[in-house]
């Protein structure tokens, strides 16, 4: 009988025990999030040494996190706020986007990380590279087709943008068939959008011919870089 007391003794005390350990475990649950961010610019590029700051609503503190050479980085966030994050660069409150971290309940932490993928906005002018046409035709080169597919998954992220796609050629040959031939380029570019989903509504296209070169049309290479299709985001 004493032996049997003596065990349900040391019986009772290990539950204490298993009961204290657990309470010490659970309240050292951490109470933040994990949150992963790829920083990608608009042709799903990683971008490099990127700094982003998330800004809590709640108690306005900030933290931030700079992009590695793959783009990405991660944090640790307080949950039970509401995050707006934006790159250090980012001057225009409409770019801000928000991520919301959910009060924990008691004992409870997060288990899986929060991801964010982010991409950068485009400048408001910039030249297709890559994008190569046969020569004095319409025709794509091989080379132009993921160019212009980058900028087909552009437009569907942006749905509300429209933009205007200007051929340039450079001065070889007469005046008038360069502007002829850098409209029927322009318009080729948008017939390919249109076939991959994207509303003829939102692309303009006009031909500028040789009329605006960016280089001297004096050396191949100079010539080679006035050959160009730019993209024009409209306000």
């Amino acid at each position: 009988m004493k032996f049997e007391k003596v065990t349900l003794f040391f019986s009772f005390l290990f539950l204490i025990f298993l009961s204290v350990t657990a309470q010490t475990s659970n309240s050292n649950s951490p109470k933040d999030a994990k949150v992963e961010v790829t920083m990608l610019d608009f042709k799903s590029v990683p971008v490099p040494h990127e700094i982003m700051i998330f800004k809590s609503k709640n108690f306005q503190k900030e933290y931030q996190g700079l992009s590695d050479s793959l783009g990405r980085f991660s944090l640790r966030l307080p949950a039970g706020d509401v995050y707006q994050y934006y790159t250090l660069n980012t001057t225009d409150s409409t770019l801000y986007k928000e991520l919301e971290i959910p009060a924990l309940k008691e004992n409870f932490s997060y288990k899986a990380p929060f991801v964010i993928t982010f991409y950068l906005d485009a400048p408001k002018n910039f030249i297709l590279e890559g994008l190569n046409f046969d020569n004095g035709k319409y025709s794509f080169q091989p080379s132009a087709y993921p160019v212009m597919d980058d900028l087909v998954e552009y437009m569907k992220r942006k749905e509300d943008d429209r933009i205007e796609i200007g051929g340039h050629t450079d001065n070889v040959g007469n005046a008038k068939s360069n502007l002829k031939l850098s409209e029927d380029r322009a318009n080729a570019v948008k017939e390919y959008l249109v076939a991959h989903g994207i509303d003829s509504s939102r692309l303009l296209t006009k031909g500028y011919g040789s009329s605006k070169p960016i280089e001297s049309n004096n050396t191949p290479a100079g010539r080679a870089e006035n050959r160009r299709t730019e993209v024009t985001i409209l306000e």
